[in-house]
């Protein structure tokens, strides 16, 4: 190991811990992540260990510690940075010094017997922290750098701001990152491992980021866990890349400039979410500071988490159009049932820009994005909205139809589980969409509509997650409906999800399916499609790092395989009729022959590849 880690690693000796707990106040670490509130002598907040709907956890600061009446977590100021951030001791004890200013006594660095170990979490924040200083210092360089910084220049970013968030630049070539790691000798292998090298074939690596305007992506207290990176040249593509997946960095869990927004988004008790890099770096100079944005996927319940103790309030700024409402929809899944109230901000009702980025570089464009938050649609009546659009000048058959189609939605999204009071106000506004009382909508909800052929109410065969709600459900034959059969199809032969156009894929979203784990399943293959990826099973397994995931994926895999003795003919065979199937469930007889034509192509495609001898599948973009 070089330096760097050496000194990261040399603390201390047993008077350091005593010190620095001293000059850690409990209620003040908790609270940059957690909003607390007092009561009485004590604090109390959402314990961030388990789904906390209501304040559960108490801080204590005369006896300086933190308890959870639900889940059983506590202990001390670095009981609950270690478990929270994830560190080990002397990563917490570093954390906390730094923070109180206190400079901690030099010990040795690390045993003789962890060297060939692999690098610790601290390593690989130590890379990201190198990386990011060459980029910054090549922004700054006369030459490297005027591509970057004609860019920041025409996207009106402000020297404050690329400071403050760290802008640097990816040189062109392929050893620029490289080099500087081996002028400062450090191991090559720590910074693979944080998705900075890629490897060659003959073992040595190059940088993973060339002629980009980079992003330093960080965690809540600022350590850096990885990177966006935006071309400069609009000829490469693609446009956006992301580290990848590591340790340290989960983009499902990780909202972008959180850091940054956190204190603002617990004074303000509102966060509002964008959908890019640049439009939170606008949002932030025109003073904005409680916005954040998501790394390039949808939503998800840790994002929903991380907010929900931070504030009451979420503003979503999504488009317009289709994929605007795509992102409702999706939105609406992972927020119903949590107690934060979202609200829709569509700038095309106040401007015709774009997004946040292009309105807030026009003179009075801070006034208008006030106004677009003001008129903010909440997520239920925005989606309302469009049932009512949708129901206008219907028959009876098909109100019954919607109205009952949108009860089990909801009900699968949780309708029984939030409190009495806000199911009473989302029953009361169904009911004014529908045109129909609030009785007939209330006797509804208890059973739903059941699928065609109901799974067990407490299947034998789960395995345990942290609730029944997130249990791996028995996928036995007969439970299998048209949708899980499709998702299967899709597992096995991820080319099958390219034939769907937008409302063929609704029949395999998220909304398709009863068990939570399946709905996240098919919201990550989605995902997967959209990012460019052959979603099938490899892929689903490369990605989740959710055990339970991985376990109803093989499941449904494996009873689609045995339905079609693992042939393609009868797969593709059993695809058509799953899929003509579901649409004639959905809208009455198909218009079936675009269906044999789309597989009729994938299997062409095949034939002509095989003809080839070559392997031609799809690979996974970067980020």
């Amino acid at each position: 190991m070089g330096e760097l880690w050496r000194a990261k690693s040399a603390f201390a000796d047993s008077g350091d811990k005593d010190r620095v707990k001293d000059a850690s106040d409990i209620v003040r670490v908790v609270g940059e992540v957690v909003a607390l509130r007092p009561k009485g002598r004590e604090y109390v907040g959402l314990c961030p260990f388990h789904d906390d709907s209501k304040p559960s956890m108490n801080v204590v600061p005369s006896k300086q510690i933190f308890h959870c009446f639900a889940c059983g977590a506590g202990g001390d100021v670095f009981s609950f940075v270690r478990k929270f951030h994830k560190m080990e001791f002397r990563e917490a004890l570093e954390f906390l010094a730094e923070r109180a200013g206190i400079a901690l006594t030099p010990r040795g660095g690390r045993a003789e017997g962890d060297a060939d170990a692999g690098p610790s979490r601290s390593d690989l924040i130590a890379a990201n922290a190198v990386a990011q200083e060459f980029f910054v210092r090549t922004l700054a360089h006369p030459e490297s750098g005027g591509e970057g910084r004609a860019l920041v220049g025409r996207r009106g970013i402000a020297p404050e701001m690329v400071e403050r968030f760290g802008l640097g630049v990816s040189p062109p070539g392929w050893d620029g990152l490289v080099g500087d790691v081996r002028t400062r000798r450090l191991d090559p292998r720590t910074f693979a491992e944080a998705g900075l090298f890629k490897r060659r074939e003959d073992g040595g690596v190059y940088d993973a980021f060339r002629r980009r305007l980079m992003f330093p992506i960080q965690d809540q207290i600022g350590r850096i866990i990885g990177f966006g990176a935006r071309r400069i040249d609009d000829a490469d593509d693609p446009k956006y890349l992301n580290s990848p997946e590591t340790r340290l960095f989960n983009k499902r869990a990780t909202l972008y400039a959180l850091n940054h927004a956190a204190k603002a988004i617990q004074a303000e008790r509102i966060a509002i979410i964008t959908e890019g890099y640049t439009d939170v770096i606008a949002c932030h100079q025109a003073g904005f500071a409680n916005t954040v944005a998501t790394l390039g996927t949808a939503l998800t319940k840790e994002h929903a988490t991380v907010l929900g103790r931070m504030c009451e309030r979420v503003v979503l700024l999504f488009d317009g159009d289709e994929a605007g409402q795509r992102a409702a929809d999706r939105a609406v899944e992972v927020f119903f049932a949590h107690a934060l109230d979202v609200s829709i901000a569509t700038l095309n009702r106040f401007t015709d820009a774009k997004d946040p980025d292009e309105l807030l570089k026009r003179d009075g464009g801070g006034e208008i994005f006030r106004a677009a938050l003001a008129g903010a649609t909440e997520l239920l009546e925005y989606r309302f909205a469009r049932v009512r659009d949708r129901l206008r000048g219907a028959g009876v058959s098909a109100l019954g139809k919607a109205v009952e189609g949108e009860i089990d939605s909801l009900v699968g999204l949780g309708l029984r589980d939030v409190t009495p009071v806000r199911q009473r106000l989302i029953v009361k506004r169904l009911a004014q969409v529908a045109g129909i009382d609030e009785e007939t909508v209330l006797r509804a909800i208890p059973a739903g509509r059941a699928p065609r052929r109901p799974l067990p109410a407490s299947p034998p065969e789960t395995l345990a997650g942290e609730g029944a709600e997130e249990r791996v459900p028995v996928l036995a034959a007969e439970t299998l409906t048209a949708a899980d059969h499709l998702l299967g199809c899709v597992l096995c032969d991820g080319e099958l999800w390219r034939t769907l156009g937008q409302d063929g894929r609704d029949f395999i979203g998220p909304r398709a399916y009863r068990w939570p784990l399946l709905s996240r399943l098919a919201q990550l293959v989605d995902e997967l499609g959209e990012e460019g990826v052959t979603p099938d099973l490899s892929a689903v397994l490369r990605v989740a790092e959710d055990e339970r995931l991985h376990a109803v994926a093989v499941g449904l895999a494996s009873r689609v395989d045995a339905e079609t003795d693992r042939d393609r003919d009868r797969l593709h065979r059993h695809w058509r009729e799953c899929l003509k199937r579901a649409q004639r469930d959905a809208s009455g007889p198909a218009a079936d022959s675009g269906i044999d034509a789309a597989i009729a192509q994938i299997e062409g495609k095949r034939r002509s590849q095989a003809s080839l001898g070559a392997d031609r599948r799809v690979l996974p973009r970067p980020g």
